[in-house]
Protein backbone atom coordinates (compact mmCIF):
# COMPACT_ATOMS: atom_id res chain seq x y z
CA UNK A 1 0.00 0.00 0.00
CA UNK A 2 3.14 2.36 0.89
CA UNK A 3 4.05 2.02 -2.73
CA UNK A 4 1.33 2.81 -4.38
CA UNK A 5 1.55 5.35 -6.63
CA UNK A 6 -1.92 7.08 -6.35
CA UNK A 7 -1.57 7.84 -2.91
CA UNK A 8 1.94 9.42 -3.28
CA UNK A 9 1.67 13.50 -3.59
CA UNK A 10 4.18 15.26 -5.44
CA UNK A 11 5.60 18.37 -3.70
CA UNK A 12 4.41 21.07 -5.99
CA UNK A 13 0.54 19.69 -4.98
CA UNK A 14 1.57 20.04 -1.10
CA UNK A 15 2.92 23.06 -1.45
CA UNK A 16 -0.36 24.55 -3.81
CA UNK A 17 -2.35 22.84 -0.69
CA UNK A 18 -0.54 24.84 1.81
CA UNK A 19 -1.16 27.76 -0.23
CA UNK A 20 -4.59 27.52 -0.28
CA UNK A 21 -4.94 26.71 3.23
CA UNK A 22 -3.20 29.88 4.23
CA UNK A 23 -5.73 31.97 1.91
CA UNK A 24 -8.90 30.65 3.32
CA UNK A 25 -7.07 31.15 6.76
CA UNK A 26 -6.53 34.94 5.80
CA UNK A 27 -10.06 35.24 4.45
CA UNK A 28 -11.71 33.57 7.47
CA UNK A 29 -9.96 35.95 9.60
CA UNK A 30 -10.46 39.15 7.93
CA UNK A 31 -14.20 38.41 7.70
CA UNK A 32 -14.70 38.95 11.69
CA UNK A 33 -12.64 41.48 12.03
CA UNK A 34 -14.36 43.74 9.51
CA UNK A 35 -17.58 42.49 11.05
CA UNK A 36 -16.31 43.40 14.07
CA UNK A 37 -15.26 47.22 13.37
CA UNK A 38 -18.88 47.82 11.18
CA UNK A 39 -20.65 46.45 14.80
CA UNK A 40 -18.39 48.49 16.99
CA UNK A 41 -21.03 51.45 18.84
CA UNK A 42 -20.72 55.28 17.41
CA UNK A 43 -19.43 57.03 20.53
CA UNK A 44 -21.69 59.37 22.39
CA UNK A 45 -21.67 63.05 21.95
CA UNK A 46 -20.32 65.45 24.42
CA UNK A 47 -23.24 67.26 26.35
CA UNK A 48 -23.24 70.84 24.86
CA UNK A 49 -21.44 73.22 27.53
CA UNK A 50 -23.42 75.77 29.49
CA UNK A 51 -23.34 79.08 28.83
CA UNK A 52 -20.44 81.10 30.27
CA UNK A 53 -21.78 84.21 32.88
CA UNK A 54 -21.46 87.76 31.28
CA UNK A 55 -18.21 88.86 33.05
CA UNK A 56 -16.57 85.33 31.85
CA UNK A 57 -17.90 85.53 28.67
CA UNK A 58 -16.00 88.78 28.14
CA UNK A 59 -12.83 87.47 29.10
CA UNK A 60 -13.04 84.99 26.73
CA UNK A 61 -13.63 87.50 23.68
CA UNK A 62 -11.20 89.38 24.91
CA UNK A 63 -8.91 86.36 24.61
CA UNK A 64 -10.04 85.48 21.47
CA UNK A 65 -9.56 88.91 19.96
CA UNK A 66 -7.07 89.62 17.47
CA UNK A 67 -3.61 91.07 18.86
CA UNK A 68 -2.79 94.43 18.46
CA UNK A 69 -0.98 94.04 15.32
CA UNK A 70 -3.28 93.45 13.13
CA UNK A 71 -6.14 95.51 11.48
CA UNK A 72 -9.24 95.65 13.22
CA UNK A 73 -12.80 96.76 12.08
CA UNK A 74 -13.99 99.80 13.16
CA UNK A 75 -17.61 99.38 14.68
CA UNK A 76 -19.94 101.70 14.37
CA UNK A 77 -21.91 102.56 17.32
CA UNK A 78 -26.08 101.56 17.35
CA UNK A 79 -27.87 105.03 17.19
CA UNK A 80 -30.11 105.20 20.96
CA UNK A 81 -33.64 103.91 20.17
CA UNK A 82 -36.77 106.73 20.21
CA UNK A 83 -38.80 104.53 22.41
CA UNK A 84 -35.95 104.26 25.15
CA UNK A 85 -37.81 104.20 29.16
CA UNK A 86 -37.09 107.30 30.72
CA UNK A 87 -34.62 105.56 32.80
CA UNK A 88 -32.42 104.99 30.08
CA UNK A 89 -33.04 108.73 28.39
CA UNK A 90 -31.44 110.07 31.96
CA UNK A 91 -28.32 107.95 31.97
CA UNK A 92 -27.63 109.09 28.27
CA UNK A 93 -28.20 112.56 28.37
CA UNK A 94 -25.01 114.30 30.18
CA UNK A 95 -25.27 116.38 33.01
CA UNK A 96 -26.01 120.18 33.15
CA UNK A 97 -23.46 122.63 34.21
CA UNK A 98 -24.23 125.11 36.62
CA UNK A 99 -24.39 128.67 34.99
CA UNK A 100 -21.48 130.54 35.63
CA UNK A 101 -21.55 133.65 37.92
CA UNK A 102 -21.95 136.90 36.35
CA UNK A 103 -18.75 138.98 37.33
CA UNK A 104 -18.90 141.83 40.01
CA UNK A 105 -17.99 144.19 37.06
CA UNK A 106 -20.97 143.44 34.54
CA UNK A 107 -23.69 143.56 37.74
CA UNK A 108 -22.61 146.73 38.65
CA UNK A 109 -23.13 147.99 35.07
CA UNK A 110 -27.05 147.01 35.60
CA UNK A 111 -29.41 149.77 35.89
CA UNK A 112 -30.09 150.40 39.20
CA UNK A 113 -33.84 151.29 40.55
CA UNK A 114 -34.37 154.87 40.74
CA UNK A 115 -33.44 156.42 44.13
CA UNK A 116 -36.18 158.80 45.45
CA UNK A 117 -34.54 161.85 45.10
CA UNK A 118 -33.34 163.46 48.75
CA UNK A 119 -34.58 166.12 50.33
CA UNK A 120 -33.37 170.13 48.97
CA UNK A 121 -30.99 171.52 51.33
CA UNK A 122 -31.40 175.15 51.49
CA UNK A 123 -29.33 176.61 48.59
CA UNK A 124 -26.46 178.73 50.03
CA UNK A 125 -24.17 178.94 47.35
CA UNK A 126 -20.25 179.07 48.53
CA UNK A 127 -20.71 180.66 51.52
CA UNK A 128 -20.28 178.77 54.73
CA UNK A 129 -22.49 177.95 57.37
CA UNK A 130 -22.48 177.35 60.99
CA UNK A 131 -25.02 175.63 62.67
CA UNK A 132 -25.50 175.44 66.73
CA UNK A 133 -27.84 172.64 68.71
CA UNK A 134 -30.00 172.32 71.80
CA UNK A 135 -31.87 168.80 72.59
CA UNK A 136 -34.04 167.85 75.27
CA UNK A 137 -35.15 171.97 75.60
CA UNK A 138 -38.22 171.39 78.45
CA UNK A 139 -40.89 172.95 76.02
CA UNK A 140 -43.11 171.65 73.24
CA UNK A 141 -42.08 171.60 69.45
CA UNK A 142 -44.87 173.67 68.63
CA UNK A 143 -44.56 176.50 71.73
CA UNK A 144 -40.97 176.66 70.15
CA UNK A 145 -41.96 177.19 66.60
CA UNK A 146 -44.28 179.99 67.52
CA UNK A 147 -41.09 182.28 68.44
CA UNK A 148 -38.92 180.83 65.84
CA UNK A 149 -41.23 181.92 62.95
CA UNK A 150 -40.18 185.98 63.96
CA UNK A 151 -36.51 185.46 63.55
CA UNK A 152 -36.05 183.00 60.32
CA UNK A 153 -34.08 185.37 57.70
CA UNK A 154 -33.63 187.98 60.03
CA UNK A 155 -30.27 189.28 60.45
CA UNK A 156 -28.33 188.48 63.77
CA UNK A 157 -28.74 192.08 65.61
CA UNK A 158 -32.42 192.38 64.15
CA UNK A 159 -32.85 188.79 65.79
CA UNK A 160 -31.56 189.68 69.03
CA UNK A 161 -34.18 192.27 69.08
CA UNK A 162 -37.00 189.96 68.71
CA UNK A 163 -36.17 187.42 71.20
CA UNK A 164 -35.46 189.87 73.92
CA UNK A 165 -38.86 191.71 73.76
CA UNK A 166 -41.01 188.14 72.98
CA UNK A 167 -43.14 187.14 76.02
CA UNK A 168 -42.86 183.49 75.26
CA UNK A 169 -40.75 181.51 77.79
CA UNK A 170 -39.36 179.47 74.78
CA UNK A 171 -37.44 182.99 73.95
CA UNK A 172 -34.82 182.76 76.56
CA UNK A 173 -33.70 179.48 75.02
CA UNK A 174 -33.62 180.84 71.76
CA UNK A 175 -31.67 183.98 72.32
CA UNK A 176 -29.31 181.58 74.03
CA UNK A 177 -28.87 179.46 71.26
CA UNK A 178 -28.38 182.03 68.55
CA UNK A 179 -25.55 183.52 71.12
CA UNK A 180 -23.94 179.54 70.98
CA UNK A 181 -24.21 180.15 66.85
CA UNK A 182 -22.45 183.38 66.77
CA UNK A 183 -19.96 182.05 68.50
CA UNK A 184 -19.20 178.90 66.93
CA UNK A 185 -18.97 181.61 63.46
CA UNK A 186 -16.50 183.61 65.05
CA UNK A 187 -14.01 181.17 66.87
CA UNK A 188 -13.94 178.24 64.50
CA UNK A 189 -14.81 179.79 61.14
CA UNK A 190 -13.07 183.32 61.30
CA UNK A 191 -16.13 185.30 60.73
CA UNK A 192 -17.94 188.81 61.94
CA UNK A 193 -21.06 188.04 64.25
CA UNK A 194 -22.35 191.19 63.00
CA UNK A 195 -22.37 190.15 59.01
CA UNK A 196 -24.01 186.66 60.02
CA UNK A 197 -28.07 185.98 59.13
CA UNK A 198 -30.26 183.63 60.26
CA UNK A 199 -30.58 181.11 57.20
CA UNK A 200 -32.41 178.37 58.65
CA UNK A 201 -34.48 177.74 62.31
CA UNK A 202 -36.12 174.36 63.35
CA UNK A 203 -37.96 173.04 66.02
CA UNK A 204 -38.27 168.97 66.57
CA UNK A 205 -40.13 166.96 68.84
CA UNK A 206 -37.54 164.95 71.40
CA UNK A 207 -39.23 162.32 74.27
CA UNK A 208 -42.35 162.80 76.35
CA UNK A 209 -41.51 162.54 79.88
CA UNK A 210 -45.07 160.92 81.46
CA UNK A 211 -46.40 161.67 84.83
CA UNK A 212 -49.32 161.61 86.77
CA UNK A 213 -51.51 163.90 89.19
CA UNK A 214 -54.30 162.51 91.52
CA UNK A 215 -58.13 163.64 90.86
CA UNK A 216 -61.42 163.28 92.41
CA UNK A 217 -62.19 159.81 93.13
CA UNK A 218 -59.37 158.34 93.74
CA UNK A 219 -58.31 159.08 90.01
CA UNK A 220 -55.15 159.43 88.30
CA UNK A 221 -54.63 161.77 85.44
CA UNK A 222 -51.33 161.49 83.22
CA UNK A 223 -49.58 164.45 82.54
CA UNK A 224 -46.78 165.04 79.14
CA UNK A 225 -43.77 166.75 79.79
CA UNK A 226 -43.10 167.16 76.34
CA UNK A 227 -39.25 168.41 75.14
CA UNK A 228 -38.27 169.56 71.58
CA UNK A 229 -34.65 170.02 69.46
CA UNK A 230 -34.20 173.46 68.96
CA UNK A 231 -31.43 173.92 65.43
CA UNK A 232 -29.78 177.48 64.40
CA UNK A 233 -27.85 178.04 60.73
CA UNK A 234 -25.87 181.17 60.50
CA UNK A 235 -24.88 181.79 57.28
CA UNK A 236 -22.45 185.20 56.16
CA UNK A 237 -25.07 188.41 54.54
CA UNK A 238 -24.44 188.97 50.61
Amino acid sequence: MADDPKNEETPEAATEETAVTEEAVAETSTEPAADAAEEKPKPKRKPAAKKKPAAKKADADAEEAPEADEPTEAVAEEPVAEDATSADADVAKPKRKPAAKKPAAKKAEEPKAEEKPAKAKPSNGDRPTVRAQAKYVRTSARKARLVCDHIRGKDVNEARAILAHTQRAVARDWSKLLESAIANAEHNHELVGDDLKVLAVTADEGPTLKRFQPRAMGRATKIRKRTSHLTITLTPKD
